[in-house]
């Protein structure tokens, strides 16, 4: 449920911790002793289910229009300022630091598509970005087609996506979100005359595609109560959306839909998707006006996905490739009876991505836990990998938009080395470094040490773990650790560059990514082994990479934080539950934790597509299954490690009423004296704040936490 979408990229792991001293305490430095935490009432409601029957004494915390439940929620945040109100002077601090490091009138690297070179950048003192493009020379003068600081003013929460501009190069649409439930209104400018239409589209998904007529866009509606993306409608600038057509609608509840176009552009596509399948529709983007086509009905198991060049789709599948394979067949036979085999399967590789160009099929591929790329030339004549020579690192295939070309762009970071933007000449095995982020304030690549490591799992599998921390530690135990996890969807967590760890990590902090079983790290059998009936593998992963930590002298239980957020909320939810004595403190961002009841709420966005990664509960194995590892439901009278918890009023992924519950349940069972916050973000969605310094200021406060705890407080 807890996905940022599975069709959007990786994810990117929240940010973390440092410290040194022994705490003294389990509350924040000078906190008022009086302080008494918010209690929330308890109002008794029965849930059975297969002849079992739940209390649930918070139920009533669902009622998002309640004035009780707001003021609830006021409340917690009330006691969460008071109890940190200590750690004030040490959060302006860390958000000065985090600031200060970050070039703020950065600019992403252009690309080129068509006659434009497009790029996004960042002036000093403005919360938001600003969508920019120079016509065929980046000398010639900037157009600014969307400066997302205006658009916000007004507003306390904004996000635009689905920036896409028009075949004839003169019309942009974008979708803006003010509430940050990810319910959009589409926009349209006229980049000739920079005239912002009247004319917009509202509540739909965000995500459009235009046709090659530079008049007609395809977009996505969500269903207003599940808020799954189940409609493709067709739209004719300049005239009454009311009037759009409705070209294709997906019915079965488990799956959803999006709208997207080739790289080659000559097709617009459309994806059906869920956990274990996918079905893709075309047409050709000249004729707007056709029905779209099947490429290959769904079946059960099948996961396919789909892009165009010259005469041919390439299509990457796990039809009888566990790990992926890529086959290729001509537009005009495109179903699977055509399909030739192109990239064969391979058990210890997993092909998770693909790119097309004129002379060269690139390929990304992760074996081993790590990311390689590897460029073949279509006429045969030869293929190389590329070289990174770390331990710990992520490598990707970048925005490539043109296909008659023999430069890759690809991008390049990991624990110690900021994100880099390379252009590589596949034809000369040339690379050159287009910008990498600049760090300021004295940043050395090498004060810090990378390595990874390997813990033993239960079952005797060897679990990856991905560290830093400045160079100078001792092993002996006295080091505050914070170890990241996540383990779902498949999502592999990747060891990437934070500029705010760095504040961590000066303070005397490691910071480690446990690569645990439900992520796809080490092929596609990694996930399988993590989902479904065999979803505990992630938590007693995480607790392995835990133990040994401690055991190999990097930090020690009162010295050890874990961190997750959604989907990785539940992991450490639920490792709470199962192994509260191994840490000292968590800090979990829009935690899903109230596994059961969520997924037997089918009006709750994504319960229904997500049955195939956590189970059915109406049926009883995987209800009693699921009920066994939900933090909500195993909270017992026992010590739990000290808590930070954040939300979003608005969240559409996780609903904010799961991590109030499990605080309010929290508070009335456990037999501690340690720290329990909430605090709610009354503005924001499932991604929290929406400006970049709210950002900072928001994991100033994460850090504040986790440091003062740790016992540095400066």
């Amino acid at each position: 449920m807890r996905l940022l979408m599975k069709l959007l990229p990786t994810a990117v792991a929240i940010l973390l911790l440092a410290c040194t001293p022994a705490l003294k305490t389990d509350k924040p430095a000078e906190a008022p002793s009086d302080l008494t935490p918010p209690m929330a009432k308890i109002i008794p409601k029965q849930l059975e289910k297969h002849g079992h029957v739940r209390t649930d004494d918070y139920y009533w915390l669902r009622e998002r229009e309640n004035p009780e439940v707001i003021a609830y929620l006021e409340a917690e945040n009330e006691y969460t300022e008071k109890m940190m109100a200590p750690t004030e002077k040490l959060r302006e601090t860390l958000f000065n630091e985090i600031k200060g490091r970050i070039k703020q009138d950065d600019s992403t690297v252009p690309y080129k598509k068509d006659d434009y070179y497009y790029y996004t950048r960042f002036e000093d003192g403005k919360e938001y970005p600003i969508y920019c493009r120079k016509k065929e020379s980046l000398d010639n003068p900037e157009e600014i087609m969307l400066d997302v600081n205006v658009l916000a003013a007004g507003h306390d929460f904004l996000s635009v996506r689905g920036v896409t501009v028009s075949s004839g190069q003169n019309l942009l649409a974008f979708a803006v979100d003010t509430v940050g439930r990810r319910i959009y209104t589409i926009r349209f400018k006229n980049l000739t005359t920079d005239e912002l239409y009247e004319e917009m589209i509202q509540a739909v998904a965000g995500m459009s595609a235009w046709a090659l007529d530079n008049k007609t866009l395809f977009y996505v509606k969500q269903d207003p109560a599940t808020l799954r993306w189940y409609q493709i409608y067709r739209h004719e600038l300049g005239t009454d959306p009311a009037g759009d057509e409705l070209v294709y609608q997906e019915d079965d509840e488990t799956f959803s839909c999006y709208v997207w176009q080739t790289t080659s552009k000559r097709f617009i596509m459309i994806a059906s998707y869920q956990t274990l399948s996918s079905e893709y529709r075309y047409i050709d983007a000249h004729r707007p006006l056709d029905e779209f086509v099947i490429l290959q009905e769904r079946q059960r198991n099948h996961e396919y996905d789909v892009d165009h060049l010259g005469d041919k789709f390439y299509i990457r599948t796990n039809h009888q490739a566990q790990n992926f394979r890529l086959m290729e067949t001509l537009v005009t036979a495109a179903g699977m009876a055509n399909w030739k085999e192109l990239i064969p399967h391979r058990e210890d590789v997993l092909l998770s991505n693909f790119e097309l160009f004129k002379n060269h099929l690139v390929l990304q591929e992760r074996k081993a836990g790590l990311v390689h790329i590897r460029i073949i030339n279509w006429d045969g004549s030869g293929e190389h990998y590329l070289d990174f020579g770390e331990p710990a690192y992520l490598a990707y295939i970048s925005t490539n938009q043109i296909q008659d070309t023999q430069i890759l762009r690809y991008g390049y970071t990991s624990l110690t080395t900021p994100n880099s933007t390379y252009d590589y000449d596949m034809a000369k095995h040339v690379k050159t470094l287009m910008k990498q982020d600049e760090v300021l304030g004295g940043f050395e690549s090498g004060d810090y040490q990378t390595e990874r490591l390997y813990a033993t799992a239960r079952d005797g599998i060897k679990v990856p773990i991905s560290i830093v921390y400045r160079k100078g530690i001792k092993e002996d135990g006295s080091n505050p650790l914070l170890l990241y996890g996540y383990g779902s969807y498949g999502n592999s967590m990747n060891a990437t560059f934070s500029a705010a760890r760095l504040s961590l990590l000066d303070r005397g902090f490691v910071y480690a990514i446990a690569h645990i079983r439900g992520g796809q790290e080490m092929g596609r059998w990694w996930y399988e082994d993590g989902k479904l009936l065999k979803k505990k593998n992630t938590f007693t992963d995480f607790i392995a990479c835990g133990e040994y930590l401690v055991k190999e002298g990097y930090t020690s239980p009162d010295r050890l934080f874990g961190q997750g957020g959604s989907a990785g909320g539940l992991l450490v939810g639920a490792v709470m539950n199962m192994r509260p004595d191994l840490f000292k403190g968590i800090v979990t961002r829009v935690p899903w934790v109230d596994v059961v009841t969520t997924m037997l709420d089918e009006d709750i966005p994504l319960t229904t597509s997500e049955y195939d990664e956590w189970g059915n509960p109406n049926d009883k194995e995987y209800y009693d299954y699921m009920l066994s590892y939900s933090p909500y439901d195993q909270v017992t009278a026992k010590d739990y490690p000290n808590l930070l918890v954040t939300t979003s009023l608005h969240d559409s992924q996780v609903q904010y009423w799961e991590p109030a519950k499990w605080v309010a349940k929290l508070r009335a069972l456990k037999t501690d004296n340690n720290l329990i916050l909430l605090k709610t973000d009354m503005e924001a969605g499932h991604g929290g704040a929406s400006g970049r310094y709210k950002r900072y200021r928001d994991t100033a406060f994460y850090y504040a936490f986790l440091l003062d705890l740790a016992g540095i407080r400066e």
